[in-house]
């Protein structure tokens, strides 16, 4: 291995945290990812990571050397790069991550266009409903829906998500169409919560000042937009969705529309990566293709979240 290449290492045990999990990211043996950062560490005169049993972390040398190392091999690629153009330009692997309802209704047909323009990059995609640790992850960007809160990474926003409620034919005759919001005191909802054990806050409709829930009784509570999606479809109740997927239900006569008049909030779009500074020109490039693929299907991001013509909800179900 290469003085480059030891630093990769490096930079890959350092932030997974541990040299099995380095290796298995990078498709090496152990001993060679073992020897890489003794190597590193022969050549600085200074101990990089303090090793235990059961994790590796950083010395106070170590974090200094990995933040120069990260800057550096950044840069070492686009310097790789800098005379290439066309197909030729962007070569490797992008790792990411996104909701299933963003890959399935949004990417995952359109892709073959972003592979086929660029045929020397290899896509590794993972697909999950909750956040996920970008750096132990090895992600190059993640993509989200809903609020980020508080993240010490960079995020660009691509819009709002507009979500419809909905529910099957099925489910509809036999519990009839809900016209008002007091109709559904008499409905169930399949709850929807990022971790179990969690509740569900209920049924969101627009008020004048924004947003209210109406707390409604449902028998099953589930953690994944497929069984989300799943169970709406068997019948087992109403369901508030991304209004792409919906129609491409409601087109086919799976799902049908219920109070239009009272749609949720739309929910923010993002794509976190590490900063523009350690930004590999193929992460760019597949978010750039992403973003105008996603743009035609989100609302305008400056959209106000209630409108002063909305309806008031029955009493007690203000948010």
């Amino acid at each position: 291995m290469d003085r480059i290449q030891d630093m990769e290492v490096f930079r890959r045990v350092a932030e997974l945290s541990g040299f099995s999990a380095a290796a298995d990211s990078l498709g090496l043996p152990k001993a060679t990812v073992s020897g890489a950062v003794r190597r590193l560490e022969d050549r600085l005169g200074t101990r990089l990571l303090h090793r235990t049993t059961r994790r590796v972390r950083l010395t106070r040398d170590g974090e200094a050397f990995y933040q120069r190392c990260r800057d550096l091999l950044a840069d070492f690629e686009e310097l790789e790069t800098l005379f290439l153009s066309g197909d030729e330009a962007l070569s490797g692997v992008i790792r990411i991550d996104m909701s299933h309802g963003i890959l399935q209704t949004m990417i995952l047909a359109r892709l073959p266009e972003f592979l086929d323009a660029h045929p020397l990059l290899n896509v590794e995609m993972s697909t999950t409903d909750q956040f996920v640790d970008l750096v132990r992850g090895g992600f190059d960007c993640v993509f989200r829906v809903g609020e980020l809160g508080d993240l010490n990474l960079a995020a660009r926003r691509l819009g709002r998500l507009p979500f419809i409620s909905c529910a099957s034919p099925a489910y509809l005759r036999r519990h009839g169409v809900p016209r008002t919001l007091d109709d559904l005191r008499r409905h169930r909802m399949v709850h929807y919560v990022g971790h179990l054990g969690a509740n569900d806050p209920g049924f969101e409709y627009p008020v004048r000042d924004g947003y209210g829930l109406l707390p409604m009784q449902g028998a099953l509570t589930v953690n994944h937009v497929h069984a989300y999606e799943a169970a709406a479809l068997a019948g087992i109740g109403i369901i508030q969705a991304p209004e792409a997927r919906m129609r491409q239900l409601i087109e086919t006569g799976d799902m049908v529309e219920i109070l239009p008049e009272y749609r949720p909030r739309p929910l923010p779009v993002s794509v976190l990566h590490q900063g523009r500074r350690h930004l590999a020109r193929r992460t760019l490039a597949f978010m750039d293709w992403a973003q105008s693929v996603i743009a035609p299907i989100l609302a305008n991001d400056r959209q106000p979240p209630g409108s002063s013509a909305a309806p008031a909800g029955p009493d007690g179900a203000h948010q």
